[in-house]
């Protein structure tokens, strides 16, 4: 017990003192034009860089990493089932992918799934 409190003390110590270290050290440089602007292989940038970002992309990738995710969810249950089937386990697992094809067929009849629109 007291080795696990101090090796947490030594530890938030030394992150401590690295921090202060670092902001120590550090070059401060505030309004350095060549740091503030965007870098396009040494030439002027072209068109501006802070462009709108396209919302219909952003809900996309929102609902892939969902789906990524409840996909990952499903491992562990695959890896109890091979232990012997259980009544609560089934039935949570069925649940759990009705409701998981439930939001795939409404993010499709919303239309988030479209690309082209």
């Amino acid at each position: 017990m007291l080795s696990c409190v101090l090796s947490s003390l030594i530890a938030g110590f030394l992150s401590c003192v690295v921090m202060f270290l670092g902001w120590v050290l550090s070059k401060r440089t505030i309004g350095d034009r060549e740091k503030n602007s965007p870098f396009e292989c040494g030439f002027d940038p072209v068109k501006s860089a802070r462009l709108p970002f396209s919302l219909r992309f952003f809900l996309l990738a929102i609902i892939f990493l969902i789906f990524d995710v409840e996909i990952v969810l499903l491992f562990p249950i695959l890896a109890s089932m091979s232990s012997g089937y259980d009544f609560f386990l089934v039935t949570g697992v069925f649940s759990f992918l009705v409701i998981l094809v439930l939001g795939l067929f409404h993010e499709w009849n919303e239309g988030s799934l479209s690309w082209a629109q």
